[in-house]
């Protein structure tokens, strides 16, 4: 089966974060099945210019920014133009959805060939009373939701987000949970404790309540280290700042975006993994880290967080420096390490395997290909 991907943005500091990397994992993943699967963005900061992406064969089309809108104001007027000869060579066309110049007219393109669609909305399609968000439902979101083949959401609220923003029930809502490659186990973290935040420094994802957290550690491990990992979307001077106020600057390290392969090597050091956001759908950051076997703090409203409680794989916690702080100690205590780091793996390797969310997918992908 030709399958053709669609998403936003790929660029080398993984500026659009967790959609590109499900994008990867499930092309990747198709395709180590036999299927004929590609990857179609928006590009931007490559030299040279690629042609695949971590062996995935890839149409990337330089990015144009035509409004200041952020990733919703960004295009491509090749891209467009290409975007109905692309999807017709496609069997089937799989669009990581958002309001945006690039997914949408992707798309829309693939309804008025007739290609069996599937949108994945990652939670970046729910109500808003945004006038632009308001304008695009109109001319567009709400035709491709009721039009698609399927829709794949990650959680119920994501689900009942969906429902809303059509205005009545999704007739071909299926859930697909986001899911992580295996890795290797591995070795005991050894040497003075290093904790982890490895995600896009933006305000939702609160980099500065980790920053906040350190004071408290530090009073229990003075040799404790923190990095702070991840593309700059706002909070970057914030975090500087604050490290700098509270005379830290000796125990973080802030080494900006890390490509994929210096993520896997920053996991493999870390003791603990926190990601303090909010509203957190699904974050691959985290399922990520629970692969490696590192036991990970999030809070309560993180998708993840009742699974991660359940199968002691970590800490969920109320929003706030505090209670980041404790679970942080928590998990320092090496047997609730060894512990935890255990069960995340654990948990990685059944509920959230490639092979099971690639099984669900490509049941997805026959359904609505026997629709057309």
């Amino acid at each position: 089966m030709r399958v053709l991907h669609a998403v936003t943005l790929h660029s080398p500091s993984h500026a659009f974060g967790g959609p590109v990397r499900v994008a990867l994992n499930l092309t990747k993943g198709l395709r180590a099945r036999g299927h004929e699967a590609r990857l179609l963005a928006l590009g931007e900061g490559f030299d040279p210019w690629p042609t695949s992406v971590e062996g995935v064969p890839a149409k990337l089309f330089p990015a144009r920014r035509i409004l200041p809108l952020g990733f919703s104001g960004m295009t491509s007027p090749a891209l467009l133009a290409s975007a109905g000869r692309l999807v017709r060579d496609a069997d089937l066309v799989h669009v990581h959805l958002a309001r945006d110049l690039v997914t949408l007219p992707v798309a829309l393109a693939a309804l008025r060939a007739g290609k069996p669609l599937v949108l994945q909305t990652h939670g970046m399609v729910d109500p808003s009373e945004k006038a632009l968000a308001k304008v695009l439902d109109a001319v567009a979101v709400r035709r491709l939701l009721r039009g698609a083949d399927a829709v794949l959401y990650l959680t119920p609220h994501e689900r009942a987000g969906l429902d809303a923003v059509v205005g009545a029930p999704l007739a071909r809502a299926v859930r697909l949970v986001n899911g992580t490659p295996a890795q290797e186990e591995r070795p005991a973290p050894s040497g003075p404790p290093r904790i982890l935040y490895s995600a896009r420094l933006q305000a939702r994802k609160r980099p500065v309540d980790f920053v906040d957290a350190a004071p408290a550690v530090l009073a229990a491990h003075p040799d404790a280290h923190f990095v702070v990992a991840g593309p700059d979307e706002g909070e970057l001077a914030a975090v500087r700042a604050r490290i700098e106020a509270l005379g830290l600057g000796g125990r973080f390290t802030v080494p900006g975006a890390l490509s994929s392969a210096e993520v896997l090597t920053e996991l493999r050091r870390a003791h603990v993994y926190v990601l303090p956001s909010v509203d957190e759908p699904f974050p691959m950051s985290v399922l990520e880290a629970l692969a490696v076997g590192v036991p990970t703090v999030v809070t309560h409203s993180n998708g993840l967080a009742r699974d991660i409680a359940t199968a002691n794989a970590g800490r969920a916690v109320a929003p706030g420096p505090t209670p980041v702080a404790e679970a942080i100690l928590d998990l320092l205590n090496p047997t609730t390490n060894a512990q935890t780091a255990t069960s995340a793996r654990t948990l990685a390797t059944t509920a959230f395997s490639m092979e099971t969310v690639l099984d669900t997918l490509l049941d997805v992908y026959e359904s609505a290909t026997a629709r057309v």
